[in-house]
């Protein structure tokens, strides 16, 4: 069939088996051409590993160490007439990749939230490497099930005690407008806290433990975002900014737990500003990233996801890396998007952008060619009306 992008809102229906298949290839070759992340992990568990920094962090790891990586993932598969999820054509690509250097690569499709995927997951981490020395957590979803209560949990995208009201863009069309959001109520607040907090990463390192297959010193990161002030309302001071706060409570929780038992350490890194399924969402947020990518790519220092990561690996966990935390234990890899110069910027053009000149004042082409690369399309020699065989199976 021929794959084109369509786009409803804030997702792209439509993903491209080979140009998600380049996609990964760009990423190898930029871990590569960085050269070896000298002592780094070896036995990789990445949880939300199929799209995103959860993706970037297990290929950093697979090209940048020659990890051996398991990932869990919820994706839709690949069928001989209907087309799978980006997410699912990451993976089969990667899995390609990793196994034609002789790298191992073992996939889990599932609910992570799920006790079923985490026995599973035990189990393979016992019958094929034994024990993991980075554990990555990087899940994304809107809605949980609780694995002891069965509960339904949604999360939301709303500020916290306040009606909020400020500019977006309607990526698009390219509409600036104002918009208006009422308040979480206490329920939305708890069940948003339920899906994206800390719990089932804490959940993970218990099971984990209690099986036995953490490796010693062995070391555990999730990925969080603070951003600028004009964000904050909606959300560090939103559902989701009370999330990451449970988040980073049960980081203290879990690094308690590793150091007492002689494993190693657990880490929250705060990460840049980029396009992804779940910034596209929240209101505000994309006529931000326009806004900065147009400042960092001026300025020489923009990044992506896998520049991102690998910088992490790099020059904060391995390499013998001093890690340089902030005044709340946290790694900072958003350090040059939060750079006074940059922020300044930012806050000079956001009072000034209108639909008429969004194009000139912010980079919001950008945003567009990333948004539609995170589904296979834009890349270079993939052509685009040729017939593509749709279905990819996991190998």
């Amino acid at each position: 069939m021929v794959i084109k992008p369509r786009v409803r809102g804030f997702v792209c229906v439509t993903s491209h088996p080979e140009g998600c298949a380049a996609h990964i290839q760009q990423q190898i070759d930029y871990v590569k051409s960085k050269g070896p992340i000298k002592n780094g992990p070896k036995n990789v568990f990445v949880i939300g590993s199929s799209t995103g920094f959860g993706l970037a962090s297990r290929i950093s790891a697979a090209f940048g160490s020659e990890a051996k990586t398991i990932g869990v993932f919820f994706e839709r598969p690949s069928e001989p007439a209907r087309l799978g999820t980006a997410g699912w054509y990451n993976t089969t690509a990667f899995t390609a990749k990793a196994r034609a250097t002789g790298l191992y690569a073992r996939n889990f499709n599932g609910d992570a939230f799920s006790t079923d995927i985490k026995t599973q997951v035990i189990a393979a981490i016992k019958e094929d490497l034994g024990s993991v020395d980075l554990i990555i957590y990087s899940l994304a979803s809107p809605r949980r099930t609780h694995p002891d209560t069965g509960t339904v949990h949604r999360s939301v995208l709303k500020p916290v005690g306040n009606t909020y009201t400020n500019r977006t863009v309607d990526t698009d069309r390219g509409i600036v407008s104002d918009v208006t959001i009422e308040p979480a109520s206490d329920t939305e607040i708890a069940d948003t806290t339920a899906v994206m907090g800390g719990d089932d990463w804490e959940l993970w390192i218990k099971a984990l433990d209690e099986a036995g297959v953490i490796a010693d010193g062995a070391t555990s990161v999730a990925y969080s975002y603070i951003g600028p002030e004009v964000t904050w309302d909606i959300y560090k001071n939103g559902t989701i900014g009370l999330a990451k706060n449970d988040l980073e409570a049960a980081c203290k929780r879990i690094d308690a737990l590793l150091k007492t038992k002689g494993y190693g350490r657990a880490l929250i890194s705060v990460n840049k500003a980029l396009v992804s399924q779940a910034s596209s969402a929240i209101p505000v947020v994309p006529l931000y990233i326009s806004i900065l990518y147009k400042i960092m790519k001026a300025k020489g220092s923009h990044e992506g996801c896998i520049e991102q990561m690998q910088r992490l690996f790099a020059t904060q966990l391995y390499n013998n890396s001093a890690v340089d935390f902030d005044e709340a234990g946290r790694v900072r890899v958003d350090d040059w998007e939060m750079q006074e110069d940059v922020q300044a910027a930012v806050r000079e053009i956001w009072p000034q952008v209108t639909t008429e000149n969004i194009e000139e004042l912010t980079d919001i082409a950008g945003y567009r060619a990333e948004f539609l690369k995170m589904f296979g399309f834009g890349l270079p020699d993939i052509d685009y009306a040729a017939d593509t065989e749709s279905h990819r199976p996991m190998i």
